[in-house]
């Protein structure tokens, strides 16, 4: 496959040539008008029409009557006075992912082993004999008890077909004794894999959970999907995040066979939204950046120009790497996906790449490891643009909090981790911890750039959870009462700006989408009623009407 050299920044100077003239009314080929448009622009103005041209870069906007008058032969749509947004990007989800986990079994919300059990024999009623039983989404936080599972819990139900249920965060796996039976080595015994492990018995036989890096020795063995469930796993990923008014998903880690796949699409013209793809790790598809430079596909909806690098696990799973102990099991610090000196090794190929880093790190040890790694290898371009990202960034010292921005380091974080963690999360931390977990006022007032997201599929797809979460930090039922360290709130307006603007510089793109401007693209929402005054707790009865993409709705239909 061949990758463009064609750098992004070359492809946005075209913005700039976008000139005054352009306004004429042959050249204005759509008119939204009588709307409430909230632009999201420096200023803030909420306007009432926009015009865009044949190839959904917007030409004006302003006053409904002025532009009804200067673009009389545009194509008109009415939006009966409609709340318009700019179009909503996730800054960190999984596309792919989603779609398998559309095509599997959902155990997302189980409140029990026997929930879960219920769920996997309805799925496997339409299996054919033999093949894995795949699942994704259980979370023993919500089972009485709140212990982990055991092969024995599937055994007897499954005593024959292979098991393998990832959990909700996709840090941790459960298996059936079929499916460990195809592990690639010997599971017994007091050994761990580096940056993984094995939950065993008090006899060295292992239990049926594996954590982190441990899953891959499961993992190996099962049948690739095919090309044709790839297709129709991706197919099911995009219609479910335009149905959700996203016009944008920055997709952190794709290999280069998954990067073909979504060249292919939008090569169909079968990608209703744009597509920033990090590549997966020290890999291919890094590799292929180094040798030809920054993708960019010629239709503008899908680029390459980031790598995703893990350095711990997940807090639900005691995979997070942290300073002390766990404060629900001590001794217990957990994992280091990878050796600090080999983690600054891949930066350093990165930075003489010209590749953004995107790192994944959770735990207070595993976000001071990374912006070590920053902060060593970016040296002194620590103050150029190189917009180095921490994904997650969702146990942080308050002593590392001023790091971010001193280092011009990006936090990518996502509102529902808060309301999804907020029962059990002092449980794993203890009080103390807890003032530099999922804080993002703190960051905010540090001066950091939040760029919000989801990472569905361990959440749910739809930004207006998000925005609710960070306004809000309740679940849908009010709890807790004032907000779940309520100190650490955003603002609505500051919430949509992270799923916007941020979200969209975050991936190199301010100049093409994040607001509605002259010379930026058409990318829009239609929601179901006005921002103005609205109540926090309200977000959630917010929906999104339709998704336009280029100036072309692509939901619905």
């Amino acid at each position: 496959m061949s990758l463009s050299s064609t750098r992004l920044g070359l492809a946005l100077g075209l913005v700039l040539s976008v000139s005054a003239a352009t306004t004429a009314a042959a050249e204005a080929h759509t008119l939204l008008h009588n709307a409430r448009i909230h632009t999201l622009d420096a200023d803030g103005r909420v306007v009432e029409a926009m015009a865009w041209d044949a190839q959904g870069r917007l030409l004006e906007l302003g006053d409904s009557a002025a532009l009804v008058e200067r673009h009389a032969g545009a194509a008109r749509i009415d939006a009966g006075g409609s709340t318009v947004v700019p179009g909503l990007i996730d800054a960190h989800g999984h596309l792919i992912n989603l779609g398998h986990a559309l095509l599997r079994a959902n155990l997302v919300g189980a409140s029990s082993k026997q929930e879960v059990i219920q769920r996997l024999q309805a799925h496997v009623r339409d299996l054919p004999e033999g093949e894995w039983l795949l699942g994704r989404g259980w979370d023993q936080t919500r089972w009485p008890g709140g212990e982990f599972p055991t092969a024995a819990d599937l055994d007897a139900h499954f005593p024959d077909r292979p098991v393998w249920l990832e959990r909700i965060d996709g840090h941790a796996a459960w298996g059936n004794s079929a499916a460990l039976a195809f592990a690639s080595q010997p599971l017994e015994g007091d050994w761990q894999p580096e940056g993984g492990r094995i939950l065993r018995d008090p006899e060295g036989r292992p239990t049926g959970v594996f954590i982190d890096t441990a899953e891959d020795l499961v993992n190996a063995a099962i049948p690739r999907p095919s090309a044709e469930v790839e297709a129709l796993a991706l197919q099911k990923a995009v219609q479910e995040a335009v149905r959700f008014g996203l016009t944008g998903v920055h997709d952190a880690g794709v290999s280069l066979r998954q990067l073909a796949l979504y060249r292919r699409f939008a090569d169909e013209g079968r990608l209703p939204l744009r597509v920033y793809a990090m590549a997966n790790g020290d890999a291919e598809a890094l590799d292929a950046l180094c040798a030809m430079g920054h993708y960019r596909h010629p239709g503008g909806r899908l680029q390459m120009r980031a790598v995703k690098l893990y350095i711990d696990g997940a807090l639900g799973s005691r995979g997070a790497a942290l300073i002390e102990d766990y404060s629900d099991e001590p001794g217990n610090r957990g994992l280091l996906l990878a050796e600090p000196s080999a983690f600054e090794k891949t930066l350093a190929k990165a930075r003489d790449c010209g590749v953004q880093v995107a790192a994944h790190a959770i735990g207070d040890r595993g976000n001071r490891v990374v912006l070590d790694g920053f902060e060593r290898v970016l040296g002194e371009s620590a103050s150029a643009d190189h917009r180095w990202r921490i994904e997650h960034a969702q146990v942080v010292s308050l002593d590392d909090i001023p790091r971010f921005p001193r280092l011009g380091v990006i936090a990518s974080m996502q509102p529902t981790h808060a309301t999804s963690d907020m029962r059990w999360a002092q449980d794993r931390l203890g009080p103390a911890r807890l003032a530099g977990a999922y804080a993002w006022r703190r960051m905010v007032e540090a001066g950091a750039l939040l760029a919000l997201g989801s990472d569905f599929p361990v959440e749910e797809v739809d930004p207006v959870l998000g925005l609710h979460a960070a306004a809000t930090r309740q679940d849908a039922r009010g709890w807790p009462e004032g907000g779940w360290l309520a100190s650490q709130l955003l603002s609505l307006d500051e919430a949509l700006r992270g799923f916007t603007l941020q979200a969209a510089y975050s991936g190199f793109a301010e100049a093409e989408v994040g607001s509605l401007e002259p010379g930026k693209r058409a990318d829009f929402v239609f929601l179901s009623r006005a921002l103005e005054g609205l109540d926090p707790a309200d977000i959630l009865d917010l929906r999104v009407e339709s998704t336009w993409v280029d100036g072309r709705r692509v939901h619905p239909r």
